[in-house]
């Protein structure tokens, strides 16, 4: 009697075991996708190709192909509005890159039809690095329904999607940004002056190449080569699988290479590159995937910084100019 007991009871706990062994295996099997969006801080801001390819039609999507006006004439995503960097700059200053003024973005968006309770999936072919300028600019205006595609274009053909030739026609909308902007993500060159005198556990982040950082190599629109003091350097590149799937690492991946900054994620960290496009996608990288507190892009980056003779540099090598 107490063998059967005995027996029962081992049955029962080795069906349950095999019924809880199971449940992990159906955990594991579930879709890439899936695993890599859910396991970030925040997911919110990503789309996946399989998941745009099936609410293309939606009303209340606009694509975006942010890329130059040539490249998308070439081919581009059925439907998708073209915007790129010039589209969402100040031209008023004497030199490139600024981040556009409020009113810009609402005549370009109106002119676009985009409209305000529109959801704006963003791609490029360079990893999401010139998407995230633009969410990075919206960002800064309080404009939240904004989401890369992960992979961009290479994702899009690999999943099946289409790229067409055919025209866009849009009729124009009256969009406008909230009332209040934040800035939220945005810091100006004042401000970064003030941290290099700060004794606090603040980074300076260059999200460019060695050559740019060490001074070797001077882009076009710098006026010299060359770093801002106290700067360290993580290329943005390191985030994404760029000679593969171009899409974003996984946030075990992620947090190993930014954990060599040294800093909690409520410390400042100031990114920026030669004109506010790489350092974009890095905060985007440590906002949004990483969940980083209080992370700025240094909206003027390294071209700013550069025209002016009274702030202060470091160097390490000749310079070389270079497109």
């Amino acid at each position: 009697m107490n063998y059967r007991i005995s027996l029962i009871v081992i049955m029962g706990v080795l069906m349950f075991s095999c019924s809880k062994n199971k449940e992990k295996v159906d955990k594991t099997t579930t879709s890439v996708i899936e695993i890599e969006t859910k396991t970030y801080f925040n997911s919110e801001h990503i789309i996946e190709a399989e998941e745009l390819l099936s609410i293309t039609t939606k009303n209340n999507i606009k694509i975006v192909d942010f890329r130059k006006p040539e490249t998308y004439n070439e081919d581009h995503i059925k439907g998708a509005l073209n915007i790129w960097r010039t589209d969402i700059e100040d031209a008023s200053y004497p030199y490139k890159g600024m981040m556009a003024k409020k009113e810009q973005i609402e005549n370009l968006f109106s002119k676009l039809g985009i409209k305000n309770d529109d959801i704006l999936i963003v791609y490029d072919d360079k990893g999401g690095c010139d998407a995230a300028r633009l969410w990075w600019v919206l960002k800064n205006y309080d404009f939240e329904s904004v989401k890369l595609l992960n992979g961009g274009v290479k994702a899009w053909g690999k999943a099946g999607g289409t790229m067409t030739r055919e025209p866009v026609f849009v009729t124009a909308s009256k969009f406008t940004l909230p009332a209040n902007s934040s800035f939220s993500l945005w810091i100006g060159k004042d401000e970064v002056m003030k941290v290099l005198t700060s004794d606090k556990n603040d980074i300076i982040l260059d999200t460019r190449d060695m050559d740019e950082f060490s001074g070797k190599r001077q882009k076009t629109g710098a006026y010299k080569g060359g770093r801002i003091p106290k700067s360290i350097l993580i290329d943005w590149g390191e985030a994404i699988d760029y000679s593969g799937t171009q899409k974003f690492k996984s946030f075990t991946d992620l947090e190993q290479i930014y954990n060599r900054m040294g800093v909690s994620k409520n410390d400042l960290v100031i990114t920026y590159c030669h004109s506010g496009v790489r350092s974009a996608h890095t905060n985007f990288v440590l906002t949004e995937l990483l969940g980083y507190k209080n992370v700025k892009n240094y909206d003027g980056s390294w071209v700013e910084w550069s025209y002016f003779d009274e702030l202060p540099f470091e160097q390490d090598s000749i310079t070389i100019l270079k497109k």
